[in-house]
């Protein structure tokens, strides 16, 4: 096939590190620089802006640095019998499956986004390798096994599940270099793939490659957009048909009410796949199918933190399941993936409650340990095997950087890069959009190449008020240009305000545009007054919430760091146990809805430090009445069966006692989900 030459566009700015998208003379884009979707593709109403575009500042920059110091610039010290040279997929005899791809899928975002030559130069061997190691026939990557050994993985190295994650690698490589070797290689392994799919389909090896397959087809999408290569939409139909049917799935079977039905990250990998495919073929079931699926997922497995009972199979919704942390960063993936192709509200509102609860509590505040399953309600975190689905050692719920299962070791760093890089986007109306809120600068086109600098000033999500701020080289002249902005569902009523002057006050779960002529030092304020609300869970146990925020009991927390001389190469060398002396069996007194704003106590601490995210640095509280529960107690080191609300003649002190809430992400040890009494 006649192969479609590529010409590169002018770049935005060397100084931000940000290259245009490549253009092909047979693609219509809605101005220079961005590459939407081709047809026959549906046109989607979000673009995804180059890597490096969106940099992140405040809160949210610290956590990118505390990356950068921590595991995940220093990953091939901290496990090197994995991520060290002898890394298959640095040609080495060593492990050769997702693990060395999971790592550099977080850290070539991180390394660009904070423009880090250190961090760069430990990207670039990963994928100068695999560029390199394509073959005559299109394969790319390992092409030897080896026998086993403790402690790294050998799939068969033919698999097609790892090069899924490389070739997301590469994406994101191209996004920020305009390398074409990318364009090259990702042709000649999508004919090969369309060659061999068919004698050997995406299960052949092992069963990961078809429930992931979206990961797959959303790449195959991306690099129809740049060349128009028609043997691409073959092969992404030829992609659907193998991939596991979350359509039909989600809307026609009982899947997500059956506890053990799917492994928990394959379920949030695969959440994306329905609504990838609805590109190509704009059937309103993918939609349904995906809103259906997080209905369900919600209703039988759903926990206050934002995620699901996954332990590693689907396993309930009872708080004291456990939570992967590779679920929360690949379902933040999916959403971010979900969000540009519908622009639906209710996406962004989802990855919020996730990486501003579930993520940042399940890793430690310098970055170099994390736990593998999280617990909505834990109350101490030590070496035991509880009633998870899958038990490591009993290691699971300790912090460490091994403990558990070495996946989210390899994985956890996407979360946050990938959630800077999406909380901006272009518009095919020639505009931008900040969907995703957190303190961010962002470099773009609009206008039909006119370079603007927008500043996100908010320490969002522990503030209701965000300021945007335009700049521009265009001093004297205005420009005209659509600003669209989020208004999340939880908000009742936002105010829109544009230098200081009202433009609009709207109620929540939709997108607002500010269609005007802009000058450089224009200001828009976006406020999101947050209101106190609780959500029914398990057992009609409830939380208490505060805009994307969900409040948790602020327990005293005491870590002991053990060494570990049972299994160190399964487990790590040591392992931090967590525990607390603080009471923590309370249940809420019941108030009716409309009176709960005036029964809680909203204290803010003034500024927010530069890293909010733990028991100390919590900026804010809620302070509420409960009661303690004598019969409900600790049950195989975690909080027994938890009292359904309300029951009659349940025995509970009479004495009230107020009781601080703090943000979720800020705890470690916590009561989420709370029953209630009279």
């Amino acid at each position: 096939m006649l192969r479609v030459s590529l010409v590169i566009m002018l770049c935005l700015g060397l100084q931000n590190g940000i290259l245009a998208q490549a253009k092909s003379p047979k693609k219509s884009a809605p101005f220079a620089g961005y590459v939407t979707n081709r047809a026959p593709l549906k046109p989607n109403p979000y673009i995804e802006l180059p890597l490096g575009a969106i940099r992140p500042q405040g809160w949210l920059k610290e956590m990118l640095l505390r990356q950068k110091t921590g595991a995940s610039g220093r990953l091939d010290e901290l496990y090197p019998l994995v991520m060290g040279k002898r890394n298959g997929w640095l040609g080495g005899d060593g492990d050769q499956w997702e693990r060395g791809p999971y790592w550099i899928d977080g850290l070539l975002p991180l390394a660009y986004i904070l423009n880090d030559p250190e961090l760069i130069a430990k990207v670039k061997p990963w994928v100068e390798w695999a560029i390199n190691s394509q073959q005559s026939n299109g394969y790319f990557g390992p092409l030897t096994d080896y026998p086993q050994e403790a402690g790294v993985q050998r799939d068969n190295c033919q698999d097609w599940w790892p090069k899924m994650v490389m070739l997301k690698i590469l994406k994101q490589y191209y996004s920020a270099t305009q390398d074409q070797r990318v364009i090259k290689l990702m042709t000649n392994y999508f004919k090969y793939q369309l060659r061999e799919l068919p004698k050997h389909p995406l299960d052949h090896w092992t069963f990961w490659a078809r429930y992931r397959g979206g990961d797959n087809l959303m790449v195959v999408y991306w690099l129809y957009n740049h060349t128009g290569d028609a043997f691409l939409l073959q092969l992404a139909d030829l992609l659907h048909k193998q991939t596991f049917d979350y359509t039909n799935s989600f809307l026609n079977t009982n899947l997500l009410s059956q506890q053990g039905s799917i492994h928990c990250v394959n379920l949030a990998q695969g959440f994306k796949e329905p609504l990838i495919y609805y590109q190509q073929h704009p059937d309103q079931k993918y939609v349904k199918a995906v809103d259906k699926g997080l209905a369900d997922l919600r209703h039988f497995n759903g926990m206050a933190h934002g995620l699901y009972g996954g332990d590693e199979a689907l396993h309930g919704n009872n708080p004291t399941q456990g939570s992967e942390l590779c679920s929360a960063v690949e379902m933040m993936f999916s959403l971010e993936s979900m969000l540009n192709i519908t622009g639906r509200v209710a996406y962004a509102d989802q990855l919020e409650k996730i990486a501003f609860n579930a993520l940042p509590a399940q890793v430690t505040d310098d970055f170099m340990g994390r736990q593998y399953f999280q617990q909505a309600n834990q109350v101490m975190l030590t070496r035991h095997v509880r009633n998870f689905d899958q038990n490591h050692g009993g290691t699971d719920v300790c912090m460490g950087l091994l403990t558990g299962y070495p996946c989210c070791t390899s994985n956890m760093h996407q979360g946050w890069p990938k959630f800077t890089q999406n909380l901006w986007y272009a518009t095919p109306d020639k505009g931008l959009a900040a969907l995703v809120f957190s303190p961010s600068e962002v470099n773009a086109q609009v206008a039909g190449g006119n370079a603007v600098t927008f500043t996100e000033e908010t320490n969002y999500p522990f503030d209701e008020t965000i300021k945007f701020t335009l700049t521009t080289d265009k001093q004297a002249t205005s420009l005209a240009f659509p600003f669209h902005m989020r208004i999340p569902a939880w908000c009742t009523k936002a105010t829109i305000t544009v230098n200081g002057r009202v433009w609009k006050e709207t109620t929540g779960n939709q997108i607002v545009t500010v269609n005007r002529s802009w000058k450089s030092g224009d200001v828009v304020e976006l406020h999101l007054p947050m209101h106190v609300m609780k959500n029914t869970w398990y057992e009609n146990s409830v939380s208490i919430e505060r805009g994307p925020l969900t409040y948790a009991l602020k327990m005293e927390e005491e870590a002991k760091t053990v060494k570990n001389d049972r299994d160190p190469i399964n487990y790590g060398n040591e392992y931090t146990e967590v525990r607390s002396s603080s009471p923590w069996n309370f249940g809420l007194v019941a108030v009716p809805e409309d009176k709960l704003e005036q029964a809680v106590n909203v204290i803010q601490k003034g500024a927010v430090a530069a890293f909010p995210w733990n028991p100390t640095n919590a900026p804010s509280e809620i302070r509420v009445k409960a009661r303690r529960i004598p019969s409900w107690q600790l049950y195989n080191d975690m909080t027994g069966p938890i009292p359904y609300s309300l029951t009659n003649g349940l025995e509970t002190a009479k004495q009230e006692e107020e009781i601080i809430l703090i943000p979720y992400g800020c705890t470690t040890l916590r009561i989420s989900q709370f029953p209630l009494v009279r």
